[in-house]
């Protein structure tokens, strides 16, 4: 088993003076791996289980279980039979009405 790459959460330092004191704070990435999923499910074509695992770094069972959180969450998900021997794609049909914050 691999382990995926870390990225840094933030892109951008920016330096503030608090009392004559300098501290580096960070600016957080908007970024998310759920906002990156919803991203890549809402678009027309969808996308398969490999895909989005090569993609995020996951394996297929964290991808599925993504998928899930994703439905509990309120999204409608579907899944599109591409053929015979063809992989299932997952699409976004629906968000949810409101989402609260967290």
């Amino acid at each position: 088993m691999t382990k995926a790459k870390l990225k840094p959460q933030s892109e951008t330092i920016q330096k503030t003076t608090f009392g004559g004191n300098q501290r580096n704070t960070t600016k957080p990435s908007k970024a998310t791996k759920k906002a990156r999923l919803i991203s890549l499910l809402g678009n027309n074509t969808g996308s398969d289980v490999a895909s989005i695992s090569k993609k995020f770094g996951w394996l297929p069972h964290t991808t599925r279980a993504a998928l899930s959180r994703l439905r509990k969450a309120g999204y409608e998900i579907t899944g599109m039979k591409m053929g015979a021997g063809k992989p299932t794609k997952y699409r976004i049909t629906s968000a949810p009405a409101e989402q609260s914050p967290r």
